[in-house]
């Protein structure tokens, strides 16, 4: 499985930014290459989540749910 996660920054608090699970390889066609070049998702993705901006992302490969603590 590889899982694409967001690095996301609220546009009205910038410094408050959270990572989110954009999309995995179980719901759409991520390859390797193409998570790494950035993904066709991230683009559709954040067009439907306008109040935010794109700090960064990552591919996780595996079952690593992505979050931090």
């Amino acid at each position: 499985m590889i899982k694409i996660i967001a690095v996301l920054c609220s546009l009205s608090s910038p410094a408050n930014c959270h990572e989110q699970i954009v999309t995995t390889s179980d719901f759409a066609d991520i390859s390797t290459q193409s998570c790494l070049m950035g993904a066709p998702q991230l683009a559709e993705w954040m067009k439907e989540h306008p109040a935010e901006r794109l700090a960064g992302w990552r591919c996780v490969i595996g079952k690593q749910d992505g979050r931090r603590t």
